[in-house]
């Protein structure tokens, strides 16, 4: 097949959309298909380009600018450079990634050519109204049912979120979870010199690893932050990072880490807290449970399909620090418990490779396919 892969963000970019799409692309180049990537420019030019060097695939870049307040996240500005580059592909099949400014050039891209669409939904851009903005959730909504409505098929990674899309409307529902690499979080990666250059005293590690944006809810550690014995750990950036510092002054901050030294990062942890009640699915969790840490997280979205309370981890209401602060010092306090919890999150994850979850999702691309030669099949009938 040749996929063309519409997608609002791609690396050098560092968030979920960006790592799912690129995952995707090498999944189908090594399948032995065609993907091409369209997606906007990112904000450094030569980290882009050694990323597009990089990439399985062409990569097609489409001018941006970034967004107010966020200038990590980049908007996509309009023209017809996403339908000259579907075009110029030959494309069979058109994925959009997250679909929602880029993602609507795609969409209509796809209708003029007469090809099937497959919608990933990936952020839950309502909630994100909501938490940002206080106002345009309806909007928000409005817009996605519009976009998923006029794709073949909406792929949602969750039971929670393809419930929500569903409650809102949104037709041919199917699900399509994520992949994560067991090999690279792994809990042998644990290292124990860095535990002792995070922890000099013998504290029990905390971590955290994610965006540090408003709707991630990070402050609510500040409780797990004073446990006595426990040292919490921030792994990431974002435009809450300066007011998180101040929020949070005797947490580690270590910024933005990726590859293998972030691997070493999780394992070395001794319990992942996850804080923010709007994830479509969270695959820091995923990525915690592969390098066989405990989890403690919200009881929403996501995390209600990959945490089994009481036996990879614990699930505590949203947005209540007292609660998240117990369940953590429920874990800090029993090093048994922490221990177990950490085998069986190893043991649900190990088999949900990337190569299994892309093989799930050709098997997407070829029923809608499928589906789309029936239809033209029938319609010939029908005239004739």
């Amino acid at each position: 097949m040749r996929v063309a892969l519409v997608t609002e963000s791609f690396p050098p970019d560092v968030n979920g959309v960006a790592h799912c799409a690129l995952r995707t692309a090498e999944h189908l180049a090594a399948r032995g298909h065609a993907p091409l990537v369209i997606a906007p420019t990112a904000p450094a030019r030569d980290r882009a380009a050694e990323a597009d060097a990089a990439a399985p695939c062409p990569v097609v870049r489409v001018p941006s600018l970034p967004l107010p307040g966020y200038r990590q996240v980049r908007v996509a500005l309009p023209g017809r450079r996403v339908a000259a580059a579907i075009a110029a592909h030959r494309a069979d099949l058109v994925h959009l990634a997250s679909p929602f400014v880029i993602g609507a050039h795609g969409v209509a891209g796809a209708a003029r050519l007469g090809l099937p669409c497959v919608a990933v939904y990936q952020t839950d851009l309502g909630g994100y109204a909501r938490a940002y903005l206080g106002i345009g959730e309806n909007a928000a909504w409005h817009r996605l049912r519009t976009l998923h409505t006029a794709a073949d098929r909406t792929l949602a990674p969750s039971t929670a979120s393809a419930a929500d899309l569903e409650r809102h409307g949104i037709p041919r529902v199917h699900l399509w979870p994520r992949g994560v690499d067991a090999v690279r979080f792994h809990p042998a990666h644990r290292d124990a010199a860095l535990r002792q250059e995070l922890a000099p005293g013998g504290e029990v590690l905390v971590g955290y690893v994610g965006r540090l944006a408003p709707e991630k809810r990070v402050e609510l550690l500040a409780g797990v932050a004073e446990l006595p014995g426990v040292r919490l750990v921030v792994v990431g950036d974002g435009p809450s990072a300066a007011n998180l510092r101040a929020a949070l002054p005797s947490a580690v901050f270590l910024g933005r880490r990726t590859g293998g030294e972030l691997a070493s990062i999780y394992a070395s942890l001794d319990v992942f807290a996850h804080t923010g009640p709007m994830e479509t699915f969270c695959q820091t969790v995923q990525e915690a449970m592969a390098s066989g840490i405990p989890v403690v997280a919200p009881a929403a979205g996501g995390p209600l399909d990959l945490v089994s309370p009481g036996r990879t981890g614990l699930l505590v209401p949203p947005d209540d620090p007292d609660a998240l602060r117990d369940a953590v010092r429920r874990l800090a306090t029993t090093p048994r418990l922490r221990a177990a919890y950490g085998l069986a999150g190893r043991a649900a994850v190990e088999g949900r490779s990337w190569a299994a979850v892309g093989d799930l999702l050709i098997g997407h691309y070829e029923e809608v396919l499928a589906e789309r030669r029936s239809r033209k099949t029938t319609a010939s009938e029908v005239a004739a």
